[in-house]
């Protein structure tokens, strides 16, 4: 994609089209951050899931540290999604075009920040790998909420289970045999549902190998790229917004 049109995915006025380009983009980034920092520190940091549970486990067992390892884990991922409300409704009420756009770039900052520090990682991992993890959850839960934003619930880029959910559902609903039914008793399914919820999950695979292999063979400097990739689709609606300010300013000034 050009990038001028890169940057229009996360302008404010959207369409159909564009959301599910920004989501099958966002659904890469997702699951390469997932798999490269399973790599990194041994968790997955998307799948709330799965902490919970773990959470639920490890208080059962008497593992207190671990059971509260797990609930800052939830917490830093709620914090994001928050972080992204809180962004989207500032730049609303003031009429901006980034309202998306300055979540991405704040994800884009944090991803180079991981990538950056991430040499550091294995030189203190007792005292970093809590952090990253926290990090990781943070960004997971900024990006979340910013497609849910966008297109109103109806794209997630980190829930797979619930996106196999809906597949399996408009599956069973095109298998179906309606023989002899009235027209108002069809059984009919959602052919668009079907087709964007099985994008986002082959984006999010394809994105987790991607991201395997290039922690594999690159390192931490592999979410650089992504860094690169949030940026250049942010990049458009910040710089419209910034352009605006600086004139108002000047014509006070």
């Amino acid at each position: 994609m050009p990038i001028h049109y890169l940057s229009r995915l996360s302008a404010e006025k959207r369409d159909a089209r564009s959301d599910l380009h920004l989501g099958c983009v966002l659904a890469f980034v997702a699951g390469a951050v997932n798999a490269g920092g399973f790599l990194a520190i041994g968790r997955y940091t998307s799948h709330m899931t799965g902490i919970v549970s773990s959470m639920a486990d490890d208080l059962a067992l008497g593992n207190a540290r671990l059971a509260l390892a797990a609930l800052a884990a939830w917490l830093a991922f709620i914090a994001g999604a928050a972080t992204t409300a809180v962004l989207i409704n500032w730049t609303r009420r003031r009429k901006l075009r980034s309202q998306y756009a300055l979540s991405l770039l704040l994800e884009a900052a944090l991803l180079l920040l991981f990538g950056l520090a991430g040499n550091n990682l294995a030189a203190m991992h007792d005292m970093l790998a809590p952090v990253t993890v926290l990090l990781l959850c943070f960004i997971m839960g900024l990006q979340n909420a910013i497609i849910t934003k966008i297109s109103g619930a109806s794209i997630r880029t980190t829930h797979v289970t619930g996106l196999s959910t809906d597949i399996g559902i408009e599956l069973g609903k095109l298998f179906y045999y309606n023989r002899h039914a009235r027209p108002e008793l069809l059984v009919r399914a959602n052919r668009q549902k079907l087709k964007l919820h099985s994008l986002l999950v082959l984006f999010f695979f394809v994105g987790g190998i991607s991201g395997a292999l290039g922690f594999k063979h690159i390192g931490f400097s592999a979410t650089i790229v992504l860094a690169a990739v949030l940026a250049t689709l942010a990049i458009g609606p910040i710089v419209h917004d910034a352009h605006l300010l600086w004139r108002y300013y000047r014509r006070k000034a």
